[in-house]
Parts: structure tokens; sequence; C-alpha cells
């Protein structure tokens, strides 16, 4: 509800997609300057502690957004400031979460399960918060969004005090961070199929997840629409992206996993080219819905691959690394997104991004084949 009702408000008050892009890259660039060293003390000190922290930041961050729309001071540079201490607290919040996931499962066969399920309960509620903001926004106004986001985190914090979980105690060795973050770097790139999973992704959320960013332009000047249209298609995407993590939820194991990330990324780009193209709302929407699932299983099986590849003392900076790709490019994307949507319109943009998905996706099934993961 908070990120429609950020890059909604973001757009009226400017009218350009350059602002949605810079406020974008605010949120996403810490992701790849922190990240790395939030995976190492992921790796050694208590996690649920760490995210109780995480999580009453990201409440007190909107209780600032709502407070300074409320006393009408919220301006565009308080929205990328505010941006900008939202990615440092996911930077730190994602490795952590993810790696707690597995924690907290008994039966290690049950990982790819586990965070398929993950994916689908985050993903819910990307079904049912952007299209509710989108009605709140048009009914009311984007504080309400802001207020009842801070509010929903009390329910969180409450949840991570009830759980009872056996604590696993960090590996530290003597170490310092930088020797912990060298060592997750040889380990990450050193395993071929690591690296090359990484690379995929790093090059999906580059170019082609930065079409969130630019579904404001879509709904108003495409699709002729308003808050509710953005709501709706971001609601869509969520849609889609549920439907892709209960298919993973729904497999046991890894098998084949190769050829599902090579499937999922080739539906992801083809999705964002006929959707760039699309004048029909109703079109647009079943589009949506197809990126958004070939996004997630894109998205999810990576992540299922890389925790079942790496060992647990090492698993937080592999994590970390993973987010590093599938979130700290797409600053640059967005910011190059909405640079080209200036330029060059937002359907040619987007028509752009889904070529250099295509492409990628055949660059990795060439090495997964030479690997003997893809036949």
């Amino acid at each position: 509800m908070q990120s429609v009702a950020v890059g909604w408000m973001a757009y009226r008050l400017s009218n350009s997609s350059l602002w949605l892009g810079l406020i974008g890259f605010a949120s996403q660039l810490p992701s790849l300057l922190v990240m790395p060293f939030a995976g190492v003390l992921s790796d050694r000190l208590d996690r649920r502690r760490m995210l109780f922290i995480t999580q009453t930041a990201f409440m007190l961050q909107a209780t600032a957004l709502a407070a300074l729309y409320y006393a009408h001071a919220l301006s565009l540079w308080y929205m990328v400031a505010l941006s900008l201490l939202l990615g440092v607290i996911n930077a730190f919040d994602i490795p952590i979460r993810q790696s707690f996931v597995v924690e907290i499962i008994d039966d290690k066969e049950d990982i790819g399960n586990a965070i398929a399920l993950n994916s689908s309960m985050v993903n819910g509620s990307r079904l049912v918060g952007p299209a509710l903001a989108g009605f709140l926004i048009a009914w009311y106004d984007e504080g309400i969004c802001f207020l009842v986001n801070a509010v929903s985190f009390v329910a969180v914090m409450i949840s991570l005090i009830l759980m009872r979980v056996r604590p696993i105690q960090g590996r530290t060795d003597g170490q310092s961070v930088w020797q912990g973050l060298r060592d997750g770097v040889r380990y990450v790139f050193g395993h071929k199929s690591m690296r090359y999973i990484i690379f995929l992704l790093a090059l999906a959320s580059f170019v082609g997840m930065p079409y969130t960013v630019l579904l404001p332009i879509f709904a108003r000047d495409v699709l002729g629409g308003g808050p509710h249209t953005l709501g709706i298609l971001m609601g869509a995407s969520g849609l889609g992206a549920l439907a892709g993590s209960l298919f993973l939820a729904s497999r046991k194991g890894t098998t084949h996993w190769a050829r599902i990330i090579f499937v999922a990324a080739m539906i992801f780009g083809m999705m964002l080219i006929a959707f760039s193209w699309s004048r029909r709302f109703w079109v647009s929407i079943l589009l949506i819905v197809g990126a958004g699932f070939g996004m997630m299983v894109h998205m999810a099986m990576s992540n299922t691959v890389l925790q079942s590849l790496s060992d647990d003392e090492m698993r937080g900076r592999v994590i970390s690394f993973y987010a590093m790709a599938f979130i700290g490019m797409t600053p640059f994307g967005s910011l190059l997104g909405g640079f080209l949507s200036d330029l060059w319109g937002a359907s040619l943009t987007l028509t752009f991004a889904g070529v250099l998905c295509l492409v990628g996706a055949v660059l990795f099934r060439s090495k997964m084949k030479v690997l003997g993961e893809c036949r």
C-alpha cells in the first residue's frame, strides 16, 4: 500500500517519470551497498532479535511518512530521503529474514516448499495491498496508506515475540567483517551454478523489474485511468507472482531447476514486450499477471537453488548476494528506466527491457548446458 501511495503521489506532484525512477533508486540503492555486510551479520547474530529491530525501524519510517503528509510537509525530496532510509532497513531485513525462514524448518527437504510458501504470503499481500491502496487513495488520500502501514507492524512484532525457536549461534572464528565478506565472495562466485544464477537474476532485475516504477505512466497516460487503475495493475502483478509461488510450493525438490529458471525468464521478457504495446485495460491486466508469474518463478526458484547449494554457515552471505542481484540492481534500472522513458516513451523503454531479458535467458541456458544442468 505504501509503495503504491508513494509512487502515485510522486507522479501527481511532479508529472515526471524521472522522479519515479529517482525514488525507486533511493529505496533500493542501499541494497547494493549495505547488504553484503548485513549478510555477514546474519551469519553471526541472533536473527529473531535482529528482525525485531528491523520491523521497529520499518514502523518508524512509515510513521514519519504519515506525520509529514498530514502536516502538509511531505515534499518530493522528503520522499527520496525516506525511501533511502527504507532501503537501508530493507538491506538488513532481507538476508536476515530469508535465512530465518530456513532456520525454523525442521526437515531440510522442505526448504524449497518453505521458501515458495513464504513468497506466496508476500505476494498475497502484493495482491491485496496495491488494489486496496488504489481505492483508498481515490476515496481518501495517500496518507491513509502510510498510516495503515505503520500500524500493521505492531502485529508483526507481536508475532516475533510469540515465536519459540531454538537459537542458532553464529560462527565468528575471530574474523573481521571484511574477512567474512571476502570469504562470501569467494564462496559464491567460485561456484559456477551460483554465479550464473546470480548473473541472470541481476540482468532481469536491472532491465526488467523497473517496470513497476513505470506503471503509474501506463495507468494514467497509456490506459487513461487513475489511482484505482494503478492499484489494479499492481494487484494483477501480485496475482501472477502469487500463482508462481504457489506453483513452486506444490513441487517437491529442485529437479529441472535450470530449465524452470530459463522458461520463467523467457515468460517475463515476452510478457513485458506484449504489455508495453497493449492499449486495452483487460489485456494489460492479463499480460501483467503473466509478467508477475514469470518474475516470481524466476526469483523464487533461484532463491531455492542457492539455499539448497549453500552451507549453513554461509547462508546469510549467499542470500545477501542473491538479494543484491534481485534488489540491488533494480535502483540503477529504475533510474535508467525513468530516464529512457522521458527520452523514448514508456512503451519503447519496456520493449527494450523485455528483449534484453530474452537475450539473458538464452545465454543462461547455453551456460547451463555446458554444466550439464539444462538439457
